[in-house]
């Protein structure tokens, strides 16, 4: 049973928050096993809208305008929740845990135990497990108004052993758009009765020229990283950290993404598919640090990844398939991309890597913000 002071150990996540006025929401669907799944509708002031559900705590749809006004749905997904469950479903815009990215094999040790977790991306464990990972669960969820803006609160409690993870671990996700800007906020909040790893991100796959677009190797991308972890080839990292300076890896200037991945076709990661150790903050006092900026120059669409974790995932979108998502459109092969904020992959089997281990006394709390933009022009030249 969970012990019943659990019950009140995310308070913490609602602080400063009213409740009422809160985002309208609807019926997405039922679930496989039966279980009614609801969307809701978060919308900005200045054109963003945002729909999550409760399946996985999924961001759903992300509409954003272009340079011209004109809206567009700029991440991958369904119209229901058939699509989600399916097996073309490759964790979009889902809560991925307890731990994202990969365990090695499957295991590791706490406190003198050993734990075994599924194999479910051979021969490793992947975001969560199989069955009763984050993204598969459904969340309870309950609108929310702060400061004009308005957000949903999502919370799940995966109890001890639920694939294959110790202790009862209750889990708060809040999705949040300000009043006056085109930002949403994702912050993440945990607690445990037991010594547990948790690294939760969310899994969306973005292209700035709109779902469904045939690429996104026409987008530029900056990464605030001067170093990686370089893997082996299940893609577990070696425990080094090693600089991108004179290798495709290198976005500490802005790049296109299609520049070089040619080169990486052959590789392990069978293109990006990178943990990026990002640039320690200048200013300690800021409240987030640049992970990484996105821009696509057709649409003028651009993305800045703010963040308190210290790392990021690029995936190239390198195991799309042509699957039919929202509104009929396919998603092809790299027409789209993840940024993942995290700890780094393995980090449980790896002592030299920022921990992942939440004990009882201590409160998981992370946040990264999405803010979207549109390009300047460049300055007129003086005569």
């Amino acid at each position: 049973m969970i012990r019943p002071t659990l019950a009140v150990l995310l308070l913490f996540a609602v602080q400063s928050i009213t409740v009422g006025d809160e985002p309208t929401s609807e019926d997405f669907g039922k679930t496989k096993a039966g279980q009614s799944v609801e969307l809701y509708t978060l919308q900005s002031g200045k054109g963003l809208i945002a729909k999550v559900m409760t399946r996985g705590a999924t961001l759903v749809q992300l509409h954003v305008p272009d340079k011209n006004g004109k809206s567009d749905d700029v991440i991958l997904g369904w119209d229901d929740v058939a699509g989600y469950e399916s097996e073309d479903n490759q964790y979009f815009g889902c809560t991925t845990g307890r731990v994202c990215n990969r365990i090695a094999k499957g295991q590791f040790t706490l406190d003198g135990k050993d734990y075994t977790l599924a194999i479910n991306n051979e021969p490793n464990h992947l975001h969560g497990g199989v069955e009763r990972s984050l993204d598969k669960v459904v969340w309870k969820a309950t609108g929310y108004t702060r400061d004009g803006g308005h957000g949903v609160r999502f919370n799940y409690t995966s109890p001890d052993g639920e694939e294959g993870y110790p202790g009862n671990l209750n889990v708060s996700v809040n999705y949040y758009v300000p009043k006056d800007s085109n930002t949403l906020t994702i912050s993440y909040f945990a607690k445990t009765d037991a010594a547990t790893p948790v690294n939760l991100t969310n899994h969306a796959y973005f292209n700035l020229a709109g779902a469904g677009s045939e690429t996104v190797l026409d987008h530029v991308l900056r990464i605030n990283a001067a170093t990686y972890t370089p893997v082996d080839d299940t893609l577990i990292p070696t425990g080094k950290i090693e600089s991108v300076s004179d290798t495709v890896l290198d976005f500490t200037t802005p790049k296109r993404i299609g520049a070089r991945i040619k080169k990486l076709d052959d590789a392990a990661t069978i293109g990006y598919d990178h943990n990026f150790v990002l640039n320690p903050q200048d200013d300690k006092s800021k409240f987030y640090n640049l992970a990484a900026s996105l821009s696509h120059k057709e649409s003028g669409r651009t993305l800045r990844i703010m963040t308190k974790e210290p790392a990021i995932q690029f995936y190239s979108g390198n195991f799309l398939k042509r699957q039919t998502g929202k509104g009929g459109k396919t998603y092809a092969h790299r027409s789209a991309i993840c940024l993942e904020t995290q700890h780094f992959p393995d980090s449980v089997n790896q002592a030299d890597f920022p921990n992942t281990i939440l004990k009882p006394d201590e409160e998981y709390k992370t946040s990264t913000s999405l803010q979207f933009g549109i390009m300047q022009p460049p300055a007129a030249k003086s005569e």
